[in-house]
């Protein structure tokens, strides 16, 4: 089958034949609908990101998909052969992952596409998505409290302030002015163009500002950031770090909520494997209001 793979010498995706991943029994074997490019996905296609990740040989690319069963492991028994499903998967050192024709992922990390959503647009939803809903959750019940959400129209950004306004936090997000319509849609009280500070309770930080976002937390308040980001505990701060991890019951709740318009699904174009370094030159470049998405 035909995959995107990473290897040494290229700093772009390299589209290849690779071998099928083996069946494992509490797996599933999907035929790809479509499958996002996100920034983690440029990155471990150059040299720098497999030096960090300590990936050898080639890998493969992609995290998050949407496809059609073609097998289900013997252990499993929630999934069909021909049910529409999303996934996301966390494993840069497989041969072959998302950005592929078919891929094998964990049952475990599937959820079905709901009746009327549409599956390539889904496809741009369970990495963001669910980098969002478990940034918020490692923050406990809002009560009441002030949330800055940096990068607040971008992919992780847009479902954090519409997932936390849901959840009955006071967002604030920080964004382009031309955005203000989008976050207020979304749920966010505010939109503010520059940090100011110290006045947030919690500021989750989806567009990895670090240290530069630590000042807009009032005392004693709580950071959120995501991996690689590295900041400076100060004035009580608490720093809670976040690597998002498959989690398929989530990733059908949230599903739901954009199949209801509870969430919205942003798609910047599709292109096709053959074509994919369009996409993937295209998010390196940044500035993109959605997911550039793959359809082999």
């Amino acid at each position: 089958m035909r995959a995107l793979v990473t290897r040494a010498g290229a700093d772009t995706p390299v589209l290849t034949d690779v071998e099928p991943a083996p069946l494992g029994p509490a797996d599933l074997r999907v035929r790809v609908i479509a499958a996002a490019v996100n920034p983690i996905d440029v990155f471990l296609a150059t040299e720098q990101g497999r030096a960090v990740f300590g990936l050898r040989g080639e890998t493969g690319l992609g995290s998050d998909l949407t496809g059609t069963v073609i097998e289900a492991g013997a252990q499993v028994d929630e999934f069909v052969a021909g049910d529409r499903i999303a996934a996301l998967d966390r494993d840069p050192a497989a041969p072959s992952r998302a950005h592929a024709e078919s891929i094998v992922v964990a049952a475990a990390a599937a959820a079905r596409v709901p009746v009327g959503l549409d599956p390539v647009a889904a496809a741009s939803l369970p990495l963001n998505a669910l980098a969002a809903q478990q940034g918020l959750t490692v923050l406990g019940p809002a009560d009441g409290r002030t949330l800055l959400v940096t990068g607040a129209a971008g992919a992780v950004g847009g479902y954090a302030v519409a997932l936390a306004s849901r959840a009955g936090w006071r967002v604030t997000g920080l964004a382009r002015t031309g955005d203000a319509d989008f976050l207020s849609n979304a749920g966010a009280e505010k939109v503010v163009t520059e940090l100011r500070g110290p006045q947030y309770d919690v500021v989750l930080d989806a567009a990895a500002l670090q240290n530069d976002a630590i000042p807009a937390v009032r005392d004693g308040g709580v950071y959120v950031g995501y991996p690689g980001q590295s900041v400076e505990a100060v004035r009580q701060i608490q720093i809670r770090p976040v690597i998002t991890q498959p989690d398929g019951a989530a990733l059908g709740e949230l599903l739901q909520l954009a199949a209801d318009g509870l969430l919205q699904l942003r798609t910047a174009g599709t292109v096709s494997l053959a074509d994919a370094a369009v996409a993937y030159a295209k998010v390196a470049n940044g500035g993109q209001r959605g997911r550039w998405l793959l359809v082999p």
